[in-house]
């Protein structure tokens, strides 16, 4: 499975820098609004230590990475959800995806226009959440159109259960408030919920797009320490970057990026901390395959049993599940051999109700 995030924000804020940089790809990003007109996507790699660990170890003739999917949004404005600047068109662009990226102008440049005309990350913020709620309460006015009739006459028990959902969903939205991912459902709510794909129910990172001078010290940014405080009322995570710095972090082979965060003062690039934050906030963990052959990472959401983590890899290996030999990434790289780990008892044979932990490498034997 691939984390697919969105990208969203109001024009010139940096989000097409940002996509620049993860991508390494050359988005027009240009000092106007909607420089972006169609939706752009780009796949990369996941960045993880234990992944090239593991290479050194089994050195196999392929390596294959876990992956995000990035979507980049032209620029919203006010008046998104009714059409303003280009609209509904691209706030349908982000409803397939996992997570929204809400990137925020932290920084001052005067060469750079702002469509409100000054600095304000909280105003902003709101701007684009209102045009979310806002699309929300139109698809599920919609949706409640449809049902609504039949919900009434009570002979279709499916349509009673969506119109009380409905009706369940709006009541917040109608207040302007954001009912985010952790909005109580019942399984069964959230089952059908997942299938409106509503905006205001997917997880929101925001991202402060700060200025190069605040990469190494953004809490010292009066405009970020804003966006954090936010973030942490609203139980969320706010990641500061600098998108103009991660461009140019992106441009440069892995020896010298290092050189260049330590000139600057960082340990991490903002986008493995942006990687690893959508990874926490979307509780997804990654277990790995491995040998002469091949090593590959793959996803998975915590608390998924190894039949449904074999089935990532192929619907067979699920259907025709038996068992799985399983050890960790920590034994294998404290002993560096699998036959050490089997001699010293490491390596387990595990069931169906095995709970598949971040980190475990796995071997599934099945039969179809």
């Amino acid at each position: 499975m691939s984390l697919k995030a969105g990208i969203v924000g109001l024009p010139n804020v940096g989000k097409s820098t940002l996509f620049n940089a993860i991508t390494h790809s050359n988005v027009i990003a240009e000092n106007y609004p909607f420089a972006t007109i169609d939706p752009n996507s780009g796949v990369v790699p996941v960045v993880d230590e234990r992944f090239d660990n593991l290479v050194n170890i089994f050195n196999p003739k392929r390596q294959v990475k876990a992956t995000f999917e990035f979507t980049d949004i032209a620029g919203l404005v006010k008046g998104a959800s009714k059409g303003e600047g280009l609209g509904n068109q691209f706030l349908g662009n982000i409803r397939n995806v996992d997570a929204i990226i809400h990137v925020v102008r932290c920084f001052k440049n005067g060469d750079i226009i702002h469509v409100e005309g000054d600095i304000d990350p909280l105003r902003d913020i709101e701007t684009i959440k209102l045009e979310l709620i806002l699309s929300d309460v139109d698809l599920l006015n919609k949706r409640l159109a449809k049902v609504q009739k039949k919900a009434q006459m009570g002979a279709d028990p499916d349509s009673v259960f969506e119109k009380n959902l409905i009706d369940k969903l709006l009541k917040p939205l109608m207040n302007g408030e954001w009912p985010g991912c952790n909005f109580p459902l019942t399984l069964e709510e959230k089952k059908l919920a997942s299938s409106f794909n509503l905006l205001t129910l997917k997880p929101v990172i925001y991202v402060g797009n700060v200025s190069e001078d605040s990469y190494a010290d953004p809490l010292s940014d009066e405009q970020f320490s804003k966006v954090l405080d936010l973030a942490k009322k609203e139980g969320t995570i706010a990641i500061p970057i600098s998108a103009k710095v991660e461009e140019d972090l992106s441009k440069l082979s892995e020896e010298d990026k290092k050189e260049y965060l330590a000139l600057l003062g960082a340990k991490s690039s903002g986008l493995d901390i942006l990687a690893k934050a959508a990874y926490d906030i979307l509780g997804l963990k990654t277990f790995f395959t491995v040998g002469s052959d091949e090593v590959r990472a793959w996803t998975f959401t915590d608390g998924m049993k190894a039949p449904q983590c074999a089935g990532i890899i192929h619907s067979d290996f699920e259907r025709g599940f038996i068992k799985a030999e399983v050890y960790n990434y920590t034994d294998i790289m404290e002993h560096q051999s699998e036959v050490e780990l089997r001699q010293l008892g490491r390596i387990q044979t595990v069931g169906k109700d095995y709970l598949v932990k971040d980190g475990d490498i796995m071997f599934v034997k099945f039969n179809v």
